[in-house]
């Protein structure tokens, strides 16, 4: 797979604005303060929750004013929708790098996915975002339907290695897609509940151990 296929199809399920526009950051002061808005806000939506968090927090943690909030963002939900939408915007990077690996498909797709493992494990931000689309129905903006920019972005790549005679057949890759981002999510979810997602990547690797032998050739 190459560097320029991995950007092709990073870019379409992710590439929509989901959070209401803020003001303009032209100087260097307000772009740090709205970075730093955005990780305290991570931070204490994927401890607390939504309901459970709130902007006068955000600003004590933050040591800013909750005008400062309000100077980027409009409100709570509003914040909320933008953590998501920084969430969303790490991923095309990852599939780009992982792309430009030139490795065969079906490992950039592992390789891939190990990656996604890990920044589950270790970014707040991803985190965050994780357990605001749990709790999207309390939150009252919309935000991005979860899952199926993962599932449109393997169904490709699992087509990339059907043709490469990677894929076992009779393996779909639409359905190898569905079933492999339930294995992942599920993993992931599980892997939160139970241990905070300290043990992610090793639930992970028994995930490989036990479906990919099935569906690779």
């Amino acid at each position: 797979m190459t560097e320029h296929q991995a950007d092709g199809h990073a870019a379409a399920p992710w590439g929509a604005k989901i959070a209401q526009e803020g003001p303009s950051i032209h100087q260097e002061r307000a772009r740090q303060t709205r970075k730093l808005i955005l990780k305290v806000a991570a931070d204490e939506f994927a401890a607390n929750g939504f309901r459970n968090t709130s902007l006068q927090t955000i600003a004590v943690r933050a040591e800013i004013t909750k005008g400062a909030i309000y100077h980027h963002f409009s409100n709570k939900e509003n914040l909320a929708a933008s953590v998501v939408e920084e969430h969303y915007a790490l991923w095309p990077a990852l599939v780009s790098d992982s792309g430009a690996a030139g490795l065969p498909a079906f490992e950039t797709i592992v390789h891939l996915l190990d990656r996604v493992a890990e920044t589950f494990r270790d970014d707040p931000l991803v985190q965050a975002s994780a357990r605001l689309q749990i709790e999207r129905a309390t939150i009252g903006v919309p935000l991005p339907t979860p899952f199926v920019g993962w599932t449109q972005l393997l169904t490709d790549l699992f087509r990339s290695a059907a043709e490469a005679g990677q894929l076992r057949p009779g393996c779909t890759p639409e359905v190898v897609a569905r079933v492999v981002v339930a294995a992942f999510f599920g993993v992931q979810h599980i892997s939160d509940a139970l241990h905070h997602r300290t043990d992610i990547v090793e639930r992970w690797q028994e995930v490989k151990d036990t479906l990919f032998p099935a569906i690779r050739a």
